[in-house]
């Protein structure tokens, strides 16, 4: 398999993290930032890093930034940046820009112009934190779109002993389970039949709506 090769703009805590899962799942990186000791600390971790102000067009030329599959715009605090760094990339041709968003105005803005994916780290954070401080059942919780997510749930007591039939999820809530972790073991086609035990993890996908409903009379243990 080839590796994917991407550029990360800003290395804040945000932009950092990103860095540094990508370089250790063994893809190719390049570290941007105009700061040289955020940049020194990333020398080590990426494929390569550079001092580097990313509203410089041709200083983005001249590193080939074009030639790289995903550029992922991680600048912090000043949105005009991150605003002009993502008109030139698009410009120059990157086929595709992830963009870190400061709040819904910043995001208007960035659809308007061009990029292909916009993130939120803070809100997405903090809608996974709300669901796991409801109930520590849920370990995670990923927003796909607007009003659709998939959840990591542990199988909760109304759950245990229960078959995936006896439960009846798609049809009473309108989510399904997609997997089911057991251990290390991920059945991706769990037997309707089976029943679940207490450490069973499901993975399930629906519409926020429903998951809620899902989530309330099954996962949080009364």
């Amino acid at each position: 398999m080839n590796k994917k090769e991407f550029a990360v703009i800003g290395l804040g805590r945000f932009g950092g993290s990103i860095c540094k899962e990508l370089s250790e799942e063994g893809m190719q990186v390049l570290a941007i930032d105009k700061d040289e000791d955020r940049v020194n600390g990333y020398k080590n971790i990426a494929s390569h890093a550079v001092i580097l102000d990313s509203t410089d067009e041709d200083a983005l030329k001249e590193i080939g930034i074009s030639n790289f599959e995903h550029v992922i715009v991680a600048i912090g605090e000043n949105i005009q940046a991150s605003i002009l760094t993502t008109v030139i990339l698009k410009d120059l041709g990157v086929r595709k820009v992830t963009v870190k968003a400061q709040n819904d105005y910043h995001e208007k803005i960035l659809t308007k112009i061009g990029a292909d994916k916009i993130v939120h780290p803070e809100r997405d954070m903090g809608k996974r934190l709300a669901h796991n401080f409801i109930s520590s059942n849920i370990l995670d919780y990923l927003e796909l779109s607007d009003d659709h997510s998939i959840a990591e749930v542990k199988a909760g007591m109304k759950m245990v002993g229960k078959s995936l039939i006896d439960l009846d999820i798609r049809a009473r809530y309108g989510c399904n389970v997609v997997a089911i972790k057991q251990g290390r073991d991920i059945n991706v086609s769990p037997r309707a039949d089976a029943l679940l035990k207490e450490d069973d993890v499901l993975i399930v996908i629906g519409a926020d709506i429903d998951l809620s409903r899902f989530e309330k009379h099954l996962v949080i243990d009364d």
